[in-house]
């Protein structure tokens, strides 16, 4: 699997290099900045983009930016934004096409091998993969004036959250050590309690609870 990394930071750059060989992927450029990020995507096609949101020249977005034109011009091409805040800005316009191959993590993320690896593969398999820390700002910016989120049981909740980071039903059970059956029955009573259409497709109900979780922004 063909990598395109976007790091300024050398000591970050050079780390993350490292910890996606060993895990078998291949990199097919590891760049600095956000022009050589834009040429590197259009003329490499790699399978998934890593891509610091801050780049040079400008620091501000400028990575995030040349990854969404990137989407643009080759559609669902995956991107994993990595950022050092949470901002809910990113996360959005990251789903804002409605398409899977998307996600967004804090720096923090990436000293947890393990969690990384996954979020990368799952965001080139055409998955989703979003942060812990977006998803709880998303439910507490709901929470306190939303009824159908009132009527989700503390198990649902936790169910939703894992849910909306982009984890199967297979994953949520053997992370809360229950039956996949037990994950079935309460992401149907979320989905009908959240007045959502049921869905079998993991991505698609993924995006289907962000854009409820961001509604009325």
């Amino acid at each position: 699997m063909r990598v395109v990394l976007a790091e300024d930071l050398f000591l970050l750059r050079d780390g993350l290099v490292r910890m996606l060989e060993a895990y078998g992927f291949e990199i097919a450029a590891a760049v600095e900045s956000g022009p050589e990020l834009t040429k590197a995507l259009a003329e490499l096609d790699p399978d998934v983009a890593v891509v610091d949101v801050r780049l040079p020249p400008s620091h501000t977005d400028e990575g995030l930016q040349c990854a969404l034109e990137a989407r643009r011009r080759r559609t669902g091409l995956p991107v994993l934004v990595l950022s050092q805040h949470v901002e809910q800005l990113y996360a959005r316009e990251l789903l804002a096409d409605g398409a899977g191959g998307v996600g967004y993590l804090l720096k923090d993320r990436v000293f947890d091998a393990d969690q990384f690896i996954d979020a990368v593969r799952r965001v080139a398999s055409g998955g989703t993969a979003m942060d812990p820390q977006v998803i709880q700002q998303l439910l507490s910016r709901r929470a306190a004036d939303d009824r159908p989120l009132g009527r989700l049981t503390p198990r649902e909740i936790e169910v939703l959250e894992l849910m909306a980071q982009g984890r199967s039903n297979a994953a949520i059970a053997a992370g809360l050590v229950v039956t996949e059956r037990a994950i079935a029955k309460h992401t149907s009573n979320i989905f009908a309690k959240l007045g959502l259409e049921v869905s079998d497709d993991d991505n698609r109900r993924v995006l289907a609870v962000l854009a409820y979780l961001d509604h009325g922004r």
